[in-house]
């Protein structure tokens, strides 16, 4: 932890975000510094883009006007009313759905939303969400998925497959209400695969139940939660700084770090868990207790938030196409980077299943499907001398 970030790529307008949304005060000399001369516009442009303008606009509101213009004030206010209206839609949503899958004995976890908001803030307005996020055990998919469309709710994303490689290759099937104007995405896994991860019935025994609501909810425990942010996080390449300060906020409460630790080794995402710590220490100043000191355990870590910075650096949007060729290139090391000895072996040994744009370069009938198999290398190269040829 000796060695520093490098920030010097980063605009003043995200440092001024960074130092925002750190726990210690705001003094009047880091305002001065910070403040004067810069690009406000694209200080809300930021603060929208890493969703943290609620936050923002409850410690902005109390600066003096020297400092902070006006409208600076009035945009985030209008975009804290607006997410404050959102949540409680969603907060509401999140009880009915809870109470829906209940009725017909499907145990739910939620992963994200107005409950984790409640959690980490005590305050729901504090966070954004876009969707509701809620993991069901595999085999009670079809049920739960059938409920949705019973409620008015209608696929938004289908999947390709073959071979069944949707079971561990995906981890989510999107939802969507029209009226409700409500995304729910159902998962089944935690994260896409290949990867090692509790079952449900591991993270249920951990589980713990929301206040937010009357209808009982349930969520992550705290070292699940823990993991599964820091690994969200880090898969996004921490490019929405909301997510940091998610695990700032979760590094402050009462988390067994000793449990978090064997949880974290069994499914070989120590390396991101440390990259995690230190990006919280070093850009909010989260403290470094010695219950976490296990998890700092080399010089990885640090080239590894080094590698996160580039993000902070312009504004990465991984969600919208399409994205410039130079960010994906980047963003696609970065992400082998990231993954342990173990999770690089499975990575590159699913390289050779089948794909769905095999079934597409060669169609075969489903039953000879297994000769996908010996045939990918083939395709693979068909492909790509193909494209050659074509460009």
């Amino acid at each position: 932890m000796d060695k520093i970030l490098d920030l010097t790529g980063v605009p003043n307008e995200v440092l001024l975000i960074l130092e925002l949304t750190k726990e210690a005060p705001f003094s009047q000399e880091k305002q001065e510094a910070l403040c004067i001369d810069l690009n406000w516009d694209l200080f809300l442009e930021y603060s929208l883009h890493h969703r943290l303008f609620p936050r923002l606009y409850s410690i902005i509101r109390k600066l003096d006007d020297q400092w902070v213009p006006s409208f600076v004030k009035q945009q985030l206010n209008h975009h804290y009313k607006s997410n404050t209206f959102r949540m409680l839609q969603l907060s509401a949503e999140t009880e009915y759905t809870s109470r829906m899958l209940s009725e017909i004995g499907i145990d739910a976890l939620f992963l994200k939303g107005p409950v984790v908001a409640h959690d980490l803030y005590g305050d729901l307005s504090l966070r954004t969400s876009s969707d509701l996020d809620f993991l069901v055990p595999i085999e009670q998919l079809d049920q739960a998925e059938e409920l949705l469309v019973k409620q008015g709710y209608a696929k938004d994303d289908y999947i390709e497959t073959v071979l069944n490689d949707w079971r561990w290759r995906h981890h989510h099937v999107t939802y969507f209400h029209p009226h409700k104007q409500v995304k729910l995405e159902i998962h089944w896994r935690l994260h896409p695969g290949p990867g090692k991860e509790p079952s449900f019935q591991e993270l249920w025994e951990r589980k713990r139940m929301s206040n937010l609501t009357n209808f009982p909810v349930y969520f992550l425990g705290r070292e699940d939660l823990f993991i599964f942010l820091v690994t969200h996080g880090a898969r996004h390449g921490w490019s929405r700084l909301r997510w940091l300060d998610d695990i700032q906020q979760l590094m402050k409460q009462p988390v067994d770090w000793k449990l978090a630790y064997q949880l974290s080794k069994s499914s070989h995402n120590l390396d991101v868990m440390e990259q995690a710590i230190v990006l919280a220490s070093q850009l909010l100043e989260s403290p470094i207790t010695k219950e976490m000191k296990p998890f700092l355990r080399g010089t990885k870590a640090h080239i590894l938030a080094q590698e996160a910075i580039f993000y902070l650096e312009k504004m990465v949007n991984l969600h919208t196409d399409p994205v410039p060729e130079e960010i994906t290139s980047y963003h696609t090391r970065h992400l082998f980077s990231l993954m342990s000895t173990y999770q690089k072996f499975f990575f590159l040994l699913s390289m050779m299943y089948p794909y769905p744009i095999d079934v597409e370069t060669l169609p075969l009938p489903k039953k000879l499907h297994f000769l996908y198999f010996p045939l990918r290398p083939l395709l693979m190269v068909w492909r790509k001398t193909r494209k050659l040829a074509l460009s």
